[in-house]
């Protein structure tokens, strides 16, 4: 990871008030969260996730199971499930998805699917049809309390984030931040938003202010 600091950074005509720590990026591709219901209708019953990686928050892991997601134009492949199962099933996709599958999702905080398209979600033992669970991740911080009080920031709070590549840089604004004790920092963007960024996993992000 190659680590930049703001005082490298020429500012232009922009005047920033960067706040430090700089924090970690996780780049989030398509994927699935599965109800235990939704997930015995696709693998069977009794059915129980298989871990394959940790990921950056607490708890989270990647899972040796995929499964089809089917729009109204088209189908994606392989696309993995998250673990641990969840109340409801929610599938989380970028634009360029949504053109390929033919589906509009809105951009929403995870959980929040009241109103949202839905999708046929297909394994290798049945389907099922979603009427709702497709949305587009509202780009966020992850912190704790600690971290909260650190950057003079609260749950909920929408702020500006700098990203800097050899190649571009790019600030993203109306940044949802989640604060939890059961979470870790790190600033999640979906793969349209990192490559539009240049952005790899890992690599540094600051919360802004412009002055």
């Amino acid at each position: 990871m190659r680590k930049i600091s703001p005082n490298q950074i020429k500012r232009r005509n922009l005047k920033l008030k960067f706040k430090e720590p700089g924090i970690p990026t996780g780049i989030s591709n398509r994927h699935v969260h599965l109800s235990q219901e939704d997930l015995e209708v696709l693998f069977g019953r009794g059915y129980e996730l298989t871990p394959i990686k940790d990921l950056g928050q607490p708890g989270q892991y990647a899972c040796q199971e995929t499964v089809i997601i089917v729009g109204p134009k088209g189908a994606i492949e392989k696309v993995r499930i998250l673990g641990p199962v969840r109340k409801e099933t929610q599938i989380e996709i970028s634009r360029t998805d949504a053109f390929k599958l033919g589906v509009k999702p809105p951009v929403r905080d995870s959980g929040l699917l009241e109103g949202t398209p839905g999708i046929t979600i297909v394994g290798p033992k049945g389907a099922v049809v979603k009427e709702k669970g497709v949305i587009i991740a509202k780009r966020h911080i992850h912190m704790t309390p600690e971290d909260a009080e650190k950057y003079s920031v609260s749950d909920k709070d929408l702020v500006a984030v700098y990203c800097k590549s050899n190649d571009r840089e790019l600030i993203f604004k109306d940044v949802l931040v989640r604060v939890s004790p059961k979470y870790a920092l790190e600033f999640h963007v979906d793969t349209d938003e990192g490559n539009a960024a240049m952005l790899n996993n890992g690599d540094l992000v600051w919360i802004v202010e412009e002055f």
